[in-house]
């Protein structure tokens, strides 16, 4: 009789280890953006919270198998309901799922600020004139930008995330229909941003002027970095759990097949607030850097 049993045996436990597996994952879904970033190497801190979730579950359901079973069971039919209701559901876990994996592989990637010195152009004074947030043309741009893109992920989302999809909404609309046209020749021309709302023309400065006049008419923070013969905006984005909640959108509803699951570059200042690049350069937020070693970051 304990011969006989042996095989049954076995069998419970494998089965109890892959339901503790399988119920393991979607419990780590719900926890990883809410995860503190300590910025393990190869993610092992979030490694370790897994399997302590896996380990506990695995305790769990051999003493309580009725009650997990049945927890298993729920979890199962309220996944079911969503989807029928059109809430959450099998789906949502699925891209939820693919996301978490996604996030794993494709880290966002920080880019330190290496200084240089000062820079060869005496053009800073005449580059924060040019950004003319104020002027009515610009705000009516940012606007309208706001009312043509992402209406639906603006709604119901705090206000925070709310300003900074706004403002992905303005980099949408200028580097959608940016086109890159250089100077005259041996003379830096600077143009305001009220002038190049009206063509969405001109070269690296012009695209930086008007992105931060823009991203700034709406309430959102730029900046424009220089490096050696270049320039570009950032937008700011927050501290780390804000970078994860806009790479997360970022991929998965703003810029799906721009980004395809490719990496966000950003930088992070001496305070620890995130910046993403904005350059015109860039199909997504985010995309990679142009430039090298910066030279100088202008404020607005």
């Amino acid at each position: 009789m304990n011969v006989a049993a042996r095989p049954y045996s076995l069998f419970a436990n494998v089965l109890v280890g892959i339901l503790s597996f399988i119920l393991a994952f979607p419990l780590f879904i719900l926890v990883y953006y809410r995860l503190p970033d300590l910025e393990w190497p190869y993610h092992t801190d979030k490694i370790i919270v897994f399997f302590i979730i896996s380990a506990l579950l695995l305790l769990m359901v051999r003493s309580f198998k009725f009650v997990i079973i049945t927890a298993v069971a729920a979890l199962v039919g309220w996944l079911w309901y969503g989807t029928v209701t059109g809430q959450y559901g099998f789906e949502e876990l699925y891209r939820d799922g693919k996301n978490v994996l996604s996030g794993l592989k494709n880290e966002p990637a920080s880019k330190d600020l290496v200084f240089t010195g000062t820079r060869s152009l005496g053009t800073d004074r005449e580059i924060a004139n040019a950004i003319d947030y104020r002027n009515p043309v610009v705000r009516d741009f940012a606007v309208e930008a706001t009312n043509e893109y992402f209406k639906n992920e603006q709604e119901g989302t705090k206000l925070k995330y709310r300003i900074l999809i706004q403002c992905l909404a303005v980099f949408k609309k200028i580097n959608g229909n940016w086109n890159y046209v250089s100077d005259p020749k041996d003379e830096e021309y600077i143009a305001k941003a009220s002038e190049s709302v009206k063509l969405l023309a001109g070269d690296c400065d012009d695209h930086s002027i008007l992105m931060a006049a823009g991203i700034k008419a709406i309430g959102g923070t730029p900046r424009l970095v220089y490096t050696d013969g270049h320039i570009y905006p950032e937008l700011l984005i927050g501290n780390k759990k804000d970078l994860q909640h806009i790479s997360k959108l970022i991929h998965e509803q703003l810029f799906p097949d721009e980004s395809n699951e490719r990496t966000i570059h950003y930088h992070q200042d001496e305070k620890g607030n995130i910046w993403i690049n904005l350059d015109y350069t860039a199909s997504y937020p985010g995309g990679k850097f142009m430039g090298t070693d910066v030279i100088e970051c202008i404020y607005p």
